[in-house]
């Protein structure tokens, strides 16, 4: 039987011997590393690590061993067993291109996690996500009815063990006690354009703008709207001879592959917070 994987990622203050202390404590409980990546932040004096190990340890023994390092270098960690997939719960409105491509990898299994539900404020994409045998909830919402409707959100999250929450194009506002309670564990995905171009017909008004490129960006959900730490970014060059239309047909493609790469990214522990920014250590 081969030894379990883990992912072990961490962050402390900067000091001389912490990757040899990471390192030496693996080998000394006869771990194998497999991937180790590190990033020490000059300006905030913060050291950020993510290694992945094969390890004859169980998950709770591994736990054991890190809680006394953690204790003398000052260092916050968490361990994952990889064979565990992150169960999602995906959050849309109207728009499908994001949900549909967040399917779809998941079938073809470029995309490592188990999508537990989707939920909407719309009914209209209940046959495309029960085509793929997934539970569908559909939650209206008006500004009367946004508390409790979030509450039902909440109450779907514990349900179904969420460890992520995808908003694939959720055209509505979070409250900032349900960012709150999500903090860390839910991305949400807009176009670049911001703070340009808000509101209705974004590629309408990039186009009478005459803009040259366009794109998407994949955060962590704040109760600062669409400010959130930044994991993915992707532009894609347009000209004069792209109809809004176009742009917003490029804009699709180029969205869905960045909440792609920031939903796989999370799911493979790679993305660590620092501060208003994330460290992100991508394959």
């Amino acid at each position: 039987m081969s030894p379990a994987e883990y992912v072990l990622t961490l962050s402390c203050p900067d000091r001389p011997g912490v990757v040899a202390a990471v390192s030496g404590l693996l080998a000394g409980h006869g771990c194998n590393i497999i991937e180790s990546q590190q990033f020490g932040d000059r300006d905030e004096q913060r050291f950020f690590m993510r290694v992945q190990f094969a390890a004859p340890l169980t998950e709770d023994e591994l736990r054991a061993a890190f809680a006394a390092l953690a204790a003398d270098l000052g260092m916050e960690f968490e361990l994952r067993d990889t064979a565990r997939k992150p169960r999602v719960l995906i959050m849309v409105s109207k728009f499908d291109h994001c949900l549909n491509d967040l399917l779809y990898r998941v079938r073809k299994k470029s995309l490592d996690i188990e999508i537990a539900a989707v939920v909407s404020n719309h009914p209209d994409l209940r046959p495309l996500t029960q085509s793929y045998g997934i539970d569908y909830h559909h939650l209206p919402v008006t500004p009367q009815t946004k508390r409790r409707q979030e509450a039902e959100v909440l109450t779907l999250v514990e349900h179904y063990q969420v460890d992520l929450v995808v908003l694939a194009r959720y055209m509505q506002v979070l409250s900032e006690d349900l960012c709150a309670k999500l903090a860390g564990r839910a991305i949400n995905i807009h176009h670049s354009f911001l703070p340009s171009f808000k509101g209705a017909k974004p590629y309408h008004q990039a186009h009478n703008r005459g803009v040259k490129l366009i794109g998407a960006t994949a955060h962590y959900v704040t109760s600062d709207l669409d400010e959130g730490p930044i994991i993915e970014q992707e532009v894609a060059r347009v000209n004069h001879s792209h109809a809004p239309e176009d742009l917003a047909a490029i804009g699709r493609d180029v969205e869905c592959v960045t909440l792609a790469r920031a939903v796989r990214w999370h799911a493979e522990q790679r993305v660590l917070l620092d501060g208003h920014k994330t460290i992100v250590f991508p394959r």
